[in-house]
């Protein structure tokens, strides 16, 4: 099913219990562009670690002025986040796949459930091509990990060319650090730029093995 039909049918099936999940990447630009080409309107929210780079929140304020919509920011707890850095320091999460994934919980995936709470679906830029690990994800399901809700990947079949190609067709604005060689974009002490020929989530947690390359906002390593 092409894009906007799912987009369409998401709206109309789900309305306001939809969120978009969007950490304002490319992908998440092109669906947050989209849906604003489409009659009704659902949720957009992302989630604020406390440690996102510059870049990132400039897209947030460009997107917001650009499509005239409301934003809901979800941060970590605070008791929660300030035990981490007392117990273990700020950069913990270099030590150990383990301490790693502490800190991915605490800053993004106990927010995200408190975004996703009273929504009965939610929308990602996820693609099968980012990753090793997204190479079997569906357009539409259950989440696994939620199964009261209905997850969706619209862009689940896209390649990088398709959405780099909409962007330019469509003016999509994109984070000032896409242009500097990161195409996937996360916390600025977890992200670096890639070199000509390196898989591009290679920025990510670049210490660690691929296949342990995810933050428990999706899936689950």
């Amino acid at each position: 099913m092409p894009v906007m039909e799912i987009l369409q049918w998401t709206i109309k099936t789900f309305d306001k219990k939809a969120g978009l999940a969007s950490s304002f990447g490319m992908e998440d630009m092109v669906l947050l562009d989209m849906l604003s080409r489409l009659e009704g309107d659902i949720t957009v929210f992302t989630l604020d670690t406390g440690r996102l780079p510059e870049e990132t929140y400039e897209i947030m304020d460009r997107a917001r002025n650009k499509y005239k919509i409301n934003i809901e920011v979800f941060f970590p707890e605070q008791k929660a986040t300030e035990q981490l850095v007392r117990e273990k320091g700020f950069y913990s999460f270099r030590e150990s796949v383990d301490n790693r994934k502490e800190c991915c919980f605490i800053r993004k995936v106990q927010p995200l459930k408190r975004a996703l709470s009273g929504l009965d679906a939610w929308v990602t830029g996820l693609r099968r091509e980012q990753s090793v690990t997204r190479t079997d994800l569906f357009k539409v399901a259950n989440d696994p990990d939620n199964p009261s809700l209905v997850k969706i990947n619209p862009l689940a079949d896209w390649t990088v060319k398709q959405v780099e190609d909409y962007i330019r067709d469509n003016n999509v604005p994109v984070n000032a650090l896409h242009e500097k060689n990161y195409p996937s974009i996360g916390c600025a002490p977890c992200t670096r730029a890639v070199a000509e020929g390196e898989d591009i989530r290679a920025g990510r947690w670049w210490w660690e093995n691929p296949e342990h390359k995810e933050c428990g906002l999706h899936i689950k390593r």
